[in-house]
């Protein structure tokens, strides 16, 4: 008699019914499949995500260490007009750019930020110039990224983290991890009740537990670290999806197609009627083109601006950027509460055009808003910042424990299996049309989670033909097949 195991994927024995295999478990051993190889292969993508991801939450502190010159200046009693402020940013610009901005110191003691374009900056790049609003001092000349307004600091770590610095085609990764991890962080959480209902120290589950070892230990701190980072971590999946490439335009669409997308401020001036008097203000494009952008404007539209709508500090004020457009004053207070009122208006009469306030939007406008703002950690300070470093170093351990884990389970050759193969084969009909709806659904809606699906089943039936082919050319007298494990490791991969 031999010690060897039965072929994990052999037939079930003649005396077996038919109903006895069809109750074989089915949907256990495809998420723990699918856990497996997604953890593998996307396991790299998810890592650098999280570790960027944290680096990113520490940014606002350091930032303000790192250019606190640019960035605060002595507090003072009285502040010149924006117009001084700008004349003098101008003057160190001169020819060499545009300007697309302002945006006035929010607190005493902060500098104003006059932003230009410039040849050789990058797409949402601009040219910040940082002056003392007390005096119009020059205190520094940056490059600022986006609307969040990032110095070259933070903006290396968020091209890091969105693309790894590669273009479009580094947005790939992101998109791959970020829709991947709520995969794989959904079909852990259902092994892990799964695995609680039939465990008999169901503590050992919620809390690593010390007394064991080895294998054992690392799943331990593995599943006891998913379910308390569940939440978390399928809140960075959602929210960084829609930043992304093709996923992110898709999620776009259906808010648009359901209604529900972030209202736009209008800032055509053409046949735009005055919400102050309620009258056509009828500007022509001939009329909008004479006007020059002048400094001295950027005082009045504040002023007016302050009177409808904006009640903050964290304020930007952007000139037309063509003929018959507005100005606008937009506010950008992405801490809670959220501030980011809009209006536009004429340069010329300083009359309003258009307003947009957050208290109007509808809620999937709002939640997006929230959801982004503490993605990036800027919702709740330093609170949000904490709870992101931990979440993402959370995540970035349970991959290293996942590699550990397969580590120590591998074979002596060849690739380590996840579960025995033809779970699909078992599954009932409902649950074999319902996994592929949802699997061509998913597929659909997040391209790169579909592409890369398609990728692991070829490599998976692949591998499950290449260990077919091995175990019919090992079988023995005893007719059983030779495991692609030692019997013990076979025995645990199993349970």
């Amino acid at each position: 008699m031999t010690d060897t195991l039965p072929a994990r994927d052999a037939p079930p024995p003649a005396s077996e019914s038919p109903v006895k295999q069809a109750r074989k478990p089915w949907l256990s051993a495809l998420l723990l499949r699918l856990h497996f190889y997604a953890g593998i292969l996307v396991g790299p993508f998810i890592l650098v995500a999280a570790l960027s991801g944290a680096m990113y939450a520490a940014t606002p502190q350091l930032e303000q260490a790192i250019y606190s010159h640019e960035l605060h200046v002595p507090v003072a009693e009285a502040s010149v007009p924006l117009a001084d402020q700008i004349l003098a940013a101008q003057g160190v610009v001169g020819d060499d750019g545009s300007l697309v901005a302002v945006r006035p110191a929010p607190n005493n003691g902060d500098t104003t930020r006059v932003m230009f374009t410039d040849d050789g900056l990058g797409e949402s790049e601009t040219r910040a110039i940082f002056v003392n609003p007390a005096n119009a001092e020059i205190r520094g000349d940056l490059t600022a990224y986006g609307t969040s307004g990032a110095l070259p600091l933070r903006t290396w770590i968020d091209q890091f983290h969105r693309s790894l610095h590669l273009g479009e085609f580094g947005r790939l990764y992101s998109e791959l991890a970020a829709s991947w991890l709520g995969v794989v962080v959904i079909a852990g959480a259902l092994l892990w009740i799964f695995r609680i209902r039939r465990a008999r120290a169901k503590k050992d589950l919620v809390r690593p537990d010390s007394k064991v070892k080895g294998y054992r230990r690392i799943f331990s701190w593995h599943a006891s670290t998913g379910i308390w980072l569940l939440v978390g971590a399928l809140f960075l999946s959602a929210t960084g999806i829609t930043w992304s490439q093709y996923a992110g335009h898709n999620v776009s669409n259906l808010r648009a197609a359901l209604n529900v997308g972030t209202p736009a401020l209008s800032t055509d001036l053409i046949e735009s009627t005055d919400t102050a008097t309620g009258d056509h203000s009828g500007h022509s494009v001939d009329q909008a083109s004479t006007e020059a952008i002048k400094p001295a404007t950027f005082d009045a539209v504040l002023a007016v601006a302050q009177r409808v709508n904006v009640n903050t500090g964290f304020v930007e004020i952007s000139p037309p950027s063509s003929a018959g457009q507005a100005w606008v004053v937009q506010e950008i207070q992405h801490s809670f509460p959220t501030e980011v009122d809009a209006i536009a208006i004429n340069g010329q009469t300083l009359l309003t055009t258009d307003r947009v306030d957050f208290a109007d939007f509808n809620l999937t406008a709002k939640l997006a808003r929230w959801g982004i703002d503490t993605h990036t950690g800027s919702m709740f300070g330093l609170f949000n910042q904490i709870v992101l470093i931990i979440t993402a170093l959370g995540i970035a351990a349970m991959v290293t424990w996942g590699y550990l884990m397969w580590w120590k389970r591998r074979p002596t050759r060849g690739f380590a299996q996840a579960a025995p193969a033809g779970a699909l084969v078992r599954t009932p009909r409902w649950g074999t049309a319902t996994i592929v709806a949802a699997a061509v659904a998913l597929g659909l809606f997040f391209p790169m989670l579909g592409v890369s699906l398609i990728a692991f089943s070829v490599v998976d039936g692949l591998l499950t033909l290449r260990r077919g082919d091995r175990r019919a050319e090992s079988d023995g007298v005893d007719g059983h097949s030779q495991s692609a494990f030692p019997p013990r490791r076979a025995a645990e991969h199993i349970t």
